[in-house]
């Protein structure tokens, strides 16, 4: 009978979990690839730790809400595919990931105006939230059906289709992809 009981208070006790995780914020299960902070309405990580976030504290980026994925959250929201011409090679390539916008509503991020994008080598854009919704920038994931690797383009790189912005596509190669950081890991969000 007593095995019964507990048998019986543990499948209670295991039911009520989800409802009591609910109010707790979800935690990344796997490396924190891209970081959000600033505007974000929701919060899954710990404040700003100069111990264990290197690489914001000598770029000199501090924060106390922040919200973070991993690879696996990325790659549960909707992906998105482009196909610009990089400069690079001068070839089209085929570019997957969620729309930035996705990203940042994934975040709890409410009105922003403008994003700072951050690679991990300290290369910083500001751009305007209204430009990253009308030209589709995506955070890429995989490039060419592979996922990117750190010191290549990746892991994540912020990039839309210049090919198909006729004002981009007006500019040589070299000048399309200034606001498009790869290796990026860390978005501002500003209000």
């Amino acid at each position: 009978m007593k095995k019964r009981q507990f048998l019986t208070a543990a499948a209670l006790a295991g039911a009520a979990l989800p409802a009591r995780a609910q109010g707790a914020p979800a935690h990344v299960r796997g490396p924190a690839l891209l970081t959000l902070t600033g505007a974000v309405g929701k919060v899954n990580r710990p404040r700003f730790d100069p111990l264990r976030d290197q690489m914001m504290h000598k770029q000199k980026i501090s924060f106390e809400r922040a919200y973070a994925f991993d690879f696996d959250a990325l790659a549960a929201l909707p992906a998105h595919t482009i196909k610009p011409t990089l400069e690079y090679d001068g070839k089209t390539h085929v570019l997957r990931g969620p729309l930035l916008v996705e990203v940042l509503a994934a975040a709890g991020a409410g009105a922003a105006a403008t994003l700072v994008l951050r690679a991990v080598d300290g290369y910083a854009v500001s751009l305007p939230l209204a430009q990253a919704r009308a030209q589709g920038f995506i955070v890429a994931t995989h490039l060419d059906g592979e996922a990117m690797a750190l010191g290549g383009l990746g892991p994540l790189w912020a990039v839309y289709d210049a090919d198909r912005v006729p004002a981009m596509a007006a500019r040589p190669l070299a000048e399309r992809f200034a606001l498009c950081p790869w290796a990026l890991y860390h978005i501002d969000i500003q209000i």
